[in-house]
């Protein structure tokens, strides 16, 4: 049985590798697609075969695994559970700016969700006086955190969410079961089996469901219109945020301008995305919020866009792309601007 599992496995990621043909065919973004798929694999691997007990669960920080228009501000944490078991969070909520947990049912191999079955966010945590935190996930509700597990419960996602790296510090965070086995389960062949399928699955559902995402956004180049937001959250999305996803594509010379009102809000943020919805580098000028950019002297927010730095303030690298994808987030306001776009000469902006 192992070796017919990993047999089917392998082919599993071949067949996988269809997905990256529906993408741009110049070499950066094809390199990036296969190197997008080696990422999902080390992820599904990881979370489907060594972390995938959730009877003994672990918070795992995604390493430069990157998925749906990850946002660069974020610390973000997962641990596999079931909603029929009862968990223990203890931790310190740090001074990050913002904090959210969700249980979510995870169904990205099968139909390319992950609905939100419970959600708990800064604006319904209690803190202890010492600055530590213990939060109950389960069905029934208790304790003073009480974060809600469906019967499809299948995962935890943390959010935690800078507006100033320099300056904030993230949260700590464990995880255990309540009343679960002292042990856990021997590896048998049967699981072997399963979490290898589960992962094979796992890679070409995660990576045809932002494909087809891109594809849609492509109807509406050069602009962030709100598609509708049950879209992203049967995805997984964070019921606070208000998200404008958007595909943007570039001549040489050519720069995306986007004009924007600024609701009251204690977090928002723009990032430029590759074709496959993975936030382009880190290291380089690709992200702006609340807290980095400049207003214009009437409130309003200008970025733009473009292969070279215009020198207006809130220049986004397209770091080599000619096309790609693009995110504006607001989080927790109670007004959505729509931002106006349009693209024009790099030298008009100088």
């Amino acid at each position: 049985m192992p070796d017919q599992a990993w047999s089917q496995f392998c082919q599993a990621l071949e067949k996988a590798g269809e997905v990256i043909s529906s993408g741009p065919d110049t070499p950066l973004d094809r390199a990036e697609g296969y190197r997008y798929l080696a990422r999902l694999t080390r992820e599904m691997l990881y979370s489907c075969l060594d972390n995938a007990d959730p009877d003994f669960p672990r918070f795992h920080q995604l390493d430069l695994v990157k998925i749906g228009a990850d946002n660069p501000d974020n610390v973000y944490l997962s641990a596999n559970i079931r909603g029929d078991r009862t968990y223990r969070i203890t931790g310190t909520r740090g001074t990050i700016a913002y904090f959210s947990i969700g249980s979510k049912a995870n169904r990205y191999a099968k139909d390319g969700t992950m609905a939100s079955t419970g959600e708990l966010s800064d604006a319904d945590l209690t803190i202890a006086p010492d600055g530590t935190v213990e939060i109950i996930a389960s069905a029934v509700q208790q304790g003073a955190n009480w974060l809600p597990l469906a019967p499809d419960s299948t995962g935890l996602v943390v959010r935690q969410t800078y507006l100033d790296r320099a300056a904030e510090v993230p949260g700590s965070w464990h995880i255990e079961q309540i009343g679960g086995p002292a042990e856990p389960a021997a590896l048998t062949p049967e699981f072997l089996a399963k979490a290898l399928q589960r992962a094979a699955l796992s890679v070409h559902g995660t990576a045809a469901t932002f494909a087809h995402w891109t594809q849609t956004f492509m109807a509406r180049p050069n602009e962030l219109p709100d598609f509708g937001q049950e879209m992203f959250q049967r995805a997984g999305g964070d019921p606070e945020i208000f998200y404008l996803h958007g595909y943007w594509s570039l001549r040489p010379g050519e720069a995306w301008v986007i004009e924007t009102d600024v609701p009251d809000c204690p977090y928002w943020n723009f990032q430029l995305d590759n074709w496959w919805m993975e936030s382009l580098d880190h290291r380089r000028q690709i992200t702006v919020n609340k807290h980095t950019a400049q207003l214009d002297a009437d409130g309003r927010l200008t970025i733009v866009v473009a292969a070279a730095d215009p020198g207006v303030g809130n220049w986004i690298d397209t770091c080599g792309h000619s096309s790609g994808t693009a995110l504006l987030r607001w989080l927790g306001a109670s007004a959505h601007p729509i931002p106006k776009c349009r693209v024009v000469p790099l030298e008009e902006m100088r």
